[in-house]
């Protein structure tokens, strides 16, 4: 643009693409050819934070990002089973549709359950691994997350003042100077009221810190199926600032994987790639090279 600034289609330049479940769509990007690197978000980001890898990456590869249901540019159905286990089986479906064959798999905060929920069901299909910021096993909740669970509170607060999305273009990304009025609004973009925010809010809800959550089960299944990974190449690049997947979480995986290639950005946060891209574009195109 004259002005300087960058609009969404030069932030987000990618053909929309849609898989019908059901009756709810699930958007993707699909762009490039070459091997398949199949990246996976979290909660409450979408498509979009992987933006700048999609764009880098696409002259070699074929690079598939989903939005799960109820985030992005896919519906967002107000009575939905928004749990790990439908996560995993709309992945599936998505992954099947496209035959994709083997594949490279990026994960980032949930996209880590998500991520690692299909795999071990798929773990042939895996050829390496790329970590950012996440977990595929049980750890500590801060506070702050804990709120937004409190019945009543939590719906207040993510649904209706966008406390959860809102606050995390402030606190999950350090980087100023990258978090600009125009990359904040395209974060901010899928969810605008009460309806839009409803997988916001389920996500967090779906965090099995009871022993007799739903989630738990799976995720315990997930957790043990990680040591079948530990002949993949593994990249982990890791942001030192993040509140919610801190140090501990990042000494889970390396005693996990051992052999896993470790970068860690120290001033970094939860929003990693965002907040160091121009660090992690070269060690992601390098690994999976």
């Amino acid at each position: 643009m004259a002005d300087g600034t960058s609009s969404f289609e030069d932030l987000y330049p990618f053909e929309p693409r849609y898989l019908d479940l059901d009756g709810v769509r699930m958007h993707y990007v699909d762009e490039g050819s070459g091997p398949a690197v199949l990246m996976l978000h979290g909660n409450p980001t979408w498509s979009f934070y992987y933006r700048e890898l999609i764009k880098g990456l696409r002259d070699r590869f074929r690079v598939i990002v989903p939005d799960h249901v109820g985030c992005g540019l896919s519906d967002k159905p107000q009575r939905y089973e928004y749990t790990l286990e439908t996560h995993i089986r709309n992945l599936s479906r998505l992954v099947d549709h496209l035959d994709v064959g083997a594949l490279d798999l990026v994960v980032h905060d949930w996209g880590g359950a998500i991520g690692f929920g299909w795999a071990m069901r798929n773990s042939e299909q895996v050829r390496r691994i790329v970590v950012f910021n996440t977990s595929a096993f049980a750890g500590p909740c801060p506070w702050r997350i804990r709120i937004c669970r409190w019945p009543g509170v939590g719906a207040l607060l993510v649904r209706g003042f966008n406390a959860f999305a809102g606050a995390a273009v402030q606190m999950a990304c350090k980087n100023r100077a990258r978090m600009t009025p125009e990359i904040k609004r395209g974060y901010l973009l899928p969810y605008v009221d009460w309806a839009s925010r409803i997988a916001t809010l389920r996500f967090v809800q779906d965090i099995p810190l009871e022993s007799n959550h739903p989630t738990r089960a799976l995720l315990a299944e997930v957790e043990a199926s990680l040591p079948q990974f530990a002949d993949r190449p593994m990249l982990i690049c890791w942001g030192g600032r993040d509140f919610c997947f801190n140090d501990w979480f990042l000494s889970q995986w390396r005693s996990r994987f051992p052999r896993a290639e470790v970068h860690e950005f120290p001033e970094a946060g939860h929003y990693v790639v965002e907040d160091a891209v121009d660090g992690i574009l070269p060690l992601v195109s390098q690994f999976l090279a």
